[in-house]
């Protein structure tokens, strides 16, 4: 990619933040939605459930794929292509006729998002070649799901109310397009040095894991363990046979000498943890507001409002101390307030009182606001350049798995809780041991943000990204696995 001016480079960041913004409004705005659309499409709690996994599970299998398609053919091609997939998507949503197929529209949706956060990222890091200025690039980024989590309800409640849950997805349709011209326009072309051959196996292995896997969680509650059963027997044959199959193959879709980095490795968990609380939190948080408080769509956006606030506020702040002050310090943050967050619902029932609903809505946004930009910026500051798609897209990944997993635990969890009762009746006392789960969330971020980003996990970084660099090692190291 070419040395471009300091005009240029903020303009090409804030095309790339475009697509972050359609994709995680859409989803903040859709989670508002989901009581409206249960009753027009006579969903269950399972139906929900996959109104959002459905999206999030195709985006999880799909990223890696997309990175190191784009560090291949091109970014620029996979970006413009990943927003008129999405775009067509969003249409197709907005005019689904029933809960099937509004599930299927959303995994076409999916597909498109798959080819946009993790090459945005690539791009991103392409871009901003100073650690500083990357770093600050990466708050900004941050910021910018700040942005949709503070709209993103409120604008969702509006749609609803004055039009319909099928307005939510027309509002990303002229932004993709939009973004598309401007992608033509100002986005340099980029791609990886040495290509990377597809891993159609990997690829394979991955979508039976992580769909096998989301399919057992969300349908234990209401199907017959003879259903359940043989997708949970694919979920465990398919994570050790791609453990197995991965470090044999050259050019793997996922290189397994990333986790060799403690921050990197670190990093993945405390995605999957903290997103899955993101989705867990949203969820719970939608149906409480009005299926039990029976709040409409707007005053339920405006509630979650003390959430998006700190969440947009802390975000930016969050990317500042990566860049002065390492990733450790945002991370011990969000790890103290996302714990508390949890315990006051877990163990105080903070639904059942407005302070300590606002309170835990507050503690929740600024952990979360906190935690993004370290993410991010851990993944992929250390490796090669020429690797940057692959490692944004784990990143990535582990994003959409935690709140694929988040959506699919807690809704279980809620669902076995409820039975045939009445959500007003049972909500509180169902939902509990889903925000206990929450806590646990909550202190995986805090212990790993504090342990896997010092001294020693930094030296491992550096081991890690010399040996994906240099040939030489890379071929040593290959052979020493295969052996």
């Amino acid at each position: 990619m070419p040395e471009l001016s300091p005009h240029r480079r903020m303009l090409v960041l804030a095309i790339c933040c475009t697509s972050l913004l359609v994709v995680s409004l859409d989803t903040t705005a859709l989670n508002v939605g989901l009581p409206s659309m249960q009753r027009e499409l006579h969903a269950s709690t399972a139906g929900l459930q996959w109104t959002i996994d459905a999206y999030t599970l195709v985006l999880a299998s799909l990223l890696m794929l997309a990175g190191s398609t784009g560090d291949r053919i091109g970014r620029k091609k996979v970006f413009m292509t990943g927003l008129v997939v999405f775009s067509t998507g969003s249409l197709l949503c907005s005019l689904a006729p029933n809960l099937d197929s509004l599930i299927a529209f959303r995994m076409v949706q999916a597909v498109g998002g798959s080819m946009l956060n993790p090459v945005a990222m690539s791009i991103i890091t392409n871009t901003f070649t100073n650690p500083r200025e990357r770093a600050r690039a990466i708050g900004v980024w941050g910021a910018v799901i700040g942005i949709s989590m503070a709209a993103g309800p409120l604008v969702g409640g509006l749609l609803v109310e004055s039009v319909s849950w099928r307005a939510i997805f027309w509002v990303n349709i002229p932004v993709g397009l939009a973004a598309v011209l401007l992608t033509l326009r100002f986005v340099p072309e980029s791609r990886a040095p040495k290509a990377r051959r597809p891993d159609p196996v990997g690829q394979v292995l991955v979508i039976a894991l992580f769909g096998s896997l989301t399919y057992s969680i969300i349908e234990a509650p209401t199907a017959d363990t003879g259903t359940v059963l043989p997708f949970a027997a694919v979920a465990l044959a398919a994570l050790p046979a791609l453990l197995w199959y991965e470090p044999r193959r050259e050019e793997p879709l996922i290189d397994l000498r990333f986790f060799r980095s403690a921050p990197f490795s670190g990093a993945t968990v405390i995605a999957i943890s903290a997103f899955a609380s993101l989705g867990g939190f949203l969820f719970l948080s939608t149906l409480y507001l009005q299926n039990v408080r029976r709040l409409d769509a707007l005053h339920a956006g405006l509630w979650m409002l003390p959430m998006a606030v700190p969440l947009f506020l802390c975000a930016p702040l969050a990317g500042r101390l990566v860049g002065s002050r390492g990733p450790r310090l945002p991370l011990v943050i969000a790890g103290i307030a996302m714990t508390a967050s949890a315990v006051l619902f877990a163990a105080f029932q903070a639904e059942t009182s407005n302070s300590t609903l606002f309170i835990g809505y507050l503690l929740f946004g600024i952990g979360f606001g906190f935690v993004n930009a370290p993410i991010t910026n851990t993944a992929v500051s250390g490796m090669p350049r020429a690797q940057a798609g692959v490692a944004a897209a784990v990143a990535s990944t582990s994003r959409q798995l935690g709140q694929t997993l988040g959506v699919a635990v807690i809704g279980a969890v809620l669902a076995s809780g409820i039975g045939s009762s009445s959500y007003a009746d049972r909500f509180v006392t169902a939902a509990r041991p889903g925000w206990w789960i929450l806590v646990g969330c909550g202190l995986a971020v805090l212990l790993l943000g504090a342990l896997t980003n010092g001294r020693w996990a930094r030296a491992t970084a550096e081991r890690a990204a010399q040996r994906l660099e240099s040939p030489e090692i890379r071929d040593v190291v290959g052979t020493a696995e295969r052996v």
